[in-house]
């Protein structure tokens, strides 16, 4: 019988129609649960079994200490995960001495989906993509590779953290002018916006009711061309389950990780760093740098102080990253230990560039986004034509009016509605 590795690999050549029809599985060949994960990954947790669990009892006890959010108990054959409670830190997954867990993968629907679509599709890479697939592949070559795939285009979701950014600086100059109140941030984590929506809810009137990057992008592609598809590609898991929240479902149909949008390359002989270039500079130093961690905090402080330079009231920033550092940070909010009117929680440690799914390590990630930030044409979202421009096409007059839009960049951060 098929291992889930080996399932997956046949049926992933079965879709790009790599190989004969032998590579398609056949029954009796493999385990029907391990393919209907495949086939249908939105019925199933972000974190999946694939073999029972041969563990003693003491390391299973181990295991299940493992989950910083207690999302495991322990089944009649092994780990079961609690749907609600998984945030895909993937520390279970890491830690499995028995490889019996994995993370799940989009990578079949998505490519069916891809391939049958009938309307726009469109690849949106999340702001920590540069050098993930070498450091040769440069953002145009990328968007041509990604045009190899079948996507009629790619969209930087850097640009929409621009906007973010932008809303998040006018909600603090707006909100936070006494030296006690403070505002919880990086819409961009999933994380940390889920570590504070379930577990610290007291704190959720400090966090401004923004979308994800990723979410505005792809509420964006929709409000313009509507019968188009969107795909995000990142290093996190975490991102599948944000775009199956009730209320951001639709923005986004698909999440591929950096590494299953490797492994489409690699079956399909593309190699990005060979590809011409198409290049397209439309997101600010400020949006590009969210990928790592105090990104988020250095780009409002800089915004902030574009839109506000004679505010009285200065921003004081803390950040954390990593788990363990943001509950820490949160325990010292809930104890009264006010440091800061600005803080920034990342659940990987480096930030997006830490994420579970990222092909580099956070360290390079990290220098090679600095280096891309440098390189921008503008150094904050108020200065930046291109979100000037869209907020146009979105019927947004001025950059005050996204503190009123409702539609695109905000959420019920509470989950009420």
């Amino acid at each position: 019988m098929q291992t889930f590795k080996e399932l997956y690999e046949s049926t992933v050549r079965s879709v790009l129609n790599q190989d004969s029809d032998k590579t398609a599985p056949k029954a009796g060949n493999y385990d029907p649960y391990h393919l209907d994960c495949l086939l249908n990954p939105k019925k199933h947790p972000l974190v999946i079994r694939t073999g029972k669990c041969t563990c003693s009892k003491e390391k299973k006890s181990e295991c299940l200490d493992r989950c910083p959010f207690g999302a495991l108990s322990m089944g009649e054959d092994g780990i079961l995960v609690d749907p609600d409670l998984c945030f895909g830190c993937e520390k279970c997954i890491d830690g499995c001495a028995k490889e019996k867990l994995t993370a799940t993968t989009d990578i079949i629907p998505a490519l069916k989906a891809i391939r049958s679509s009938k309307g726009l599709v469109y690849a949106m890479i999340a702001p920590a993509f540069l050098g993930q697939f070498s450091k040769e592949v440069t953002p145009g070559k990328l968007r041509t590779a990604l045009k190899e795939v079948g996507f009629d285009g790619m969209l930087e979701v850097a640009l929409f953290a621009d906007i973010l950014t932008l809303k998040e600086a006018l909600e603090f100059d707006k909100n936070i002018n006494d030296a006690s109140d403070f505002q919880l941030t990086s819409c961009c984590c999933p994380m940390w916006i889920g570590m504070i929506r379930k577990v610290y809810h007291q704190l959720l009137p400090h966090v401004p009711g923004s979308v994800s990057p990723m979410v505005a992008c792809g509420r964006v592609i929709k409000a313009l061309h509507p019968d188009a598809m969107t795909v995000f590609i990142g290093p996190c898991l975490a991102k599948k389950a944000e775009a199956r929240e009730k209320d951001l479902a639709g923005a986004v149909d698909y999440v591929l990780t950096f590494q299953e949008v490797q492994n489409i390359f690699e079956a399909l002989g593309i190699d990005p760093a060979s590809m011409e270039e198409s290049e397209k500079d439309h997101s600010s130093r400020a949006g590009r740098i969210y990928a790592r961690k105090g990104g988020v905090s250095e780009a409002v402080e800089l915004t902030l102080k574009a839109i506000n330079p004679n505010r009285e009231t200065e921003i004081i920033t803390k950040k954390a990253d990593g788990v363990p550092a943001c509950k820490r940070m949160i325990q010292d909010i809930m104890d009264g230990k006010i440091e800061a009117n600005f803080y920034e929680g990342m659940g990987c440690v480096g930030g997006c560039v830490g994420g579970p799914r990222a092909i580099l390590g956070a360290e390079q990630g990290t220098e090679l986004v600095n280096h891309y930030g440098e390189n921008a044409t503008y150094q904050h979202p108020a200065e930046n034509p291109y979100v000037i421009e869209l907020l146009h096409r979105l019927n947004l007059d001025t950059i005050e009016s996204l503190l009123e839009e409702t539609d695109l960049f905000s959420r019920d951060i509470a989950g009420k509605s």
